[in-house]
């Protein structure tokens, strides 16, 4: 009997891992971006490199918006950008439902599926968008049993 979480199960996991080094008090996201069941790169909301973060100082709130702030999946598609991979006919798993401009972003650099664990304030434009663009959208569940297995707590018990 196969014991293992399921591979969005395994990359939701990693994504809420990357969640984990967020800077923004506001809300905590990870995004990874996956080929070929293959991570090619990973991202958390925080500010610019070495610049001031929002844990240090507060958001720097426009309008509402931490504008300190560079979300999850344009910091994973970056990264990408920088180090010259491609993201043409990946897919992305991301904590949180991508906002309007994350998503046209997404759109953009050839994603081609959207995973996301949890709804919010998901933009109608963006849904609408997604779906005209055929990109396909799904939301991850875990069951208790999942979340058993990737319990840290009992991961390290394992090994007493």
């Amino acid at each position: 009997m196969d014991n293992r979480i399921d591979w969005d199960q395994y990359f939701m996991t990693q994504a809420t891992l990357l969640s984990l080094r967020s800077t923004c008090t506001r809300l905590s996201v990870g995004a990874v971006i996956v080929r070929d069941r293959r991570v090619i790169a990973g991202g958390y909301n925080g500010s610019v490199s070495g610049d001031v973060h929002c844990i240090d100082e507060g958001c720097y709130l426009v309008e509402g918006h931490c504008v300190r702030t560079i979300h999850a999946e344009m910091n994973a598609v970056l990264q990408c950008a920088k180090f010259g991979v491609a993201t043409d006919g990946a897919e992305v798993y991301v904590t949180d439902f991508p906002c309007l401009q994350c998503t046209k972003m997404l759109l953009q650099s050839g994603i081609i599926k959207i995973n996301y664990l949890r709804n919010y304030h998901n933009d109608q434009y963006a849904v609408e968008l997604l779906k005209r663009k055929n990109v396909e959208i799904k939301q991850i569940k875990f069951s208790e049993d999942d979340l058993d297995k990737i319990n840290i707590n009992h991961i390290l018990r394992e090994g007493e």
